[in-house]
């Protein structure tokens, strides 16, 4: 592209500025052209020569590259967008692998430091296990195998507790709260498991099993459906055990239980199932938050501290549907496909807004919208067998997030179309052929 170089291209994705600038667009409507020439790129060469300094250019991975002059316009305008409804839908005939490949390269190159530290820009700068763990599953699954032990080592070094747990927060230069959190500690387990098989080292597959059996000697409970995962060691005070449904992983399960051979992951995929099953007796989306009592009984309850309910689905009970969507049980499956209906596709074309906040029958709770709501409606859809739905709810998810970039929606996005479309984590996607 005249007057740019690919190192521009990419010191633009890192800065943030594509999202802001170039890519851009209208909740309705054509994307406008790119222009190039319409700002100065002095700033950009100046970061392009601090990074060669560094040696960063010369290792950055081709793949990477590439995707970046993709993301920021490179290689020609914008394509028209395609769908219908408040945000529309990205090009529908994009090959899954490109989509797949540009949506790890905007999450690995905006929100990975250096070093290897996954940092929330947009929420203070911090740190949290979960974004270390989105960083390895999202690199593991591009085969980005440098970004992946930066990543690692970065997790290793600064939010590994004596225990073999992860420090969850991580801030200012310290760990600001050192307590677990179960949803990191085993997408961490998995994605070292996975890494170990793709890049040929049996030290990360080691790793690994070591995290898993961490996470089920001390994250894990018995109750009288069986085995169910906590979401931290401070789940454990009092008559009942808080829960949250999106913390569980039926494939990360399955995964982990071959890997270690230890027969204790198949009673956490079992008495998971059936918790699962009583919190779908109040409604077709599961909460945020629940609480099981001794007798068994399961309450969605209103954050994490919560006693009573109604419960809620938002922010992370939005991941549900992406994480059973993603099991090679038709029973996992079966809960993400229950949650089609309510998430909207009972609307015209499908294309009914996504809010951040429902209540468990799918009554609208809030009217704002976020990228991680549609890609938990393309996992819904995709689990129901709707292919082309499903794709249009990810590019709409693309659509949003490039008005208004966030951590947590580029992740999502990363992973949604990483978990539904390839099998490379060892799960059993919806939308691969």
């Amino acid at each position: 592209m005249e007057g740019h170089t690919i190192m521009d291209s990419y010191v633009r994705v890192l800065a943030g500025t594509p999202a802001r600038e170039e890519i851009r667009r209208p909740l309705e409507g054509p994307a406008p052209t790119p222009s190039p020439g319409a700002r100065s790129v002095a700033p950009a060469r100046r970061q392009e020569r601090r990074y060669r300094r560094a040696g960063r250019a010369a290792s950055i991975p081709a793949w990477l590259l590439s995707a970046a002059m993709i993301l920021t316009g490179a290689h020609g305008p914008a394509s028209p967008d395609h769908g219908t409804g408040p945000v529309a839908a990205a090009d529908p005939v994009r090959p899954a692998e490109q989509a797949l490949r540009e949506s790890a390269a905007a999450f690995l190159l905006h929100w990975v430091d250096e070093d290897g530290r996954v940092v929330r820009r947009d929420q203070g700068n911090d740190t949290v296990s979960e974004g270390q763990a989105y960083g390895l599953l999202i690199s593991a699954a591009v085969g980005d195998e440098r970004s992946f032990q930066k990543i690692w080592t970065w997790t290793r070094d600064h939010l590994m507790r004596e225990d073999g747990l992860l420090s969850w927060h991580w801030s200012d230069g310290a760990v600001k709260d050192p307590a677990p959190a179960s949803d990191a500690d085993l997408d961490t387990a998995r994605a070292l498991v996975r890494a170990g098989t793709l890049f040929g080292r049996p030290d990360l597959t080691a790793e690994g099993n070591r995290l898993a059996g961490r996470v089920m000697d001390k994250l894990t409970a018995e109750t009288v459906h069986g085995r169910i995962l906590l979401p931290g060691l401070w789940a454990r005070q009092g008559p009942a055990l808080p829960y949250n449904p999106s913390y569980a992983s039926p494939a990360a399960f399955d995964i982990l239980g071959a890997s270690t051979g230890d027969a204790r992951w198949s009673e956490l995929s079992t008495g998971t199932s059936r918790v699962t099953a009583s919190l779908l007796a109040a409604g077709p989306l599961l909460p945020d938050w629940a609480r099981i009592r001794a007798d068994g009984s399961a309450q969605p309850v209103t954050g994490p501290a919560g006693t009573d309910g109604p419960g809620l689905y938002s922010y992370d009970a939005a991941r549900v549907p992406v994480r059973f969507s993603e099991s090679c049980l038709p029973a996992d499956v079966a809960v993400a496909a229950h949650s089609a209906t309510a998430l909207g596709t009972g609307t015209a074309l499908g294309t009914g807004r996504q809010a951040t906040s429902l209540d468990l029958s799918g009554t609208r709770m809030a009217g704002e919208e976020h990228p991680v709501f549609y890609v938990a409606r393309a996992a819904a859809r995709a689990a129901a067998g709707d292919r082309p739905g499903a794709r249009a709810d990810l590019g709409r998810a693309e659509t949003l997030n490039s008005i208004h970039p966030t951590y947590y929606g580029t992740a999502w996005i990363a992973l949604g179309r990483i978990l539904l479309d390839s099998r490379v984590l060892g799960g059993c996607p919806k939308l691969s052929s």
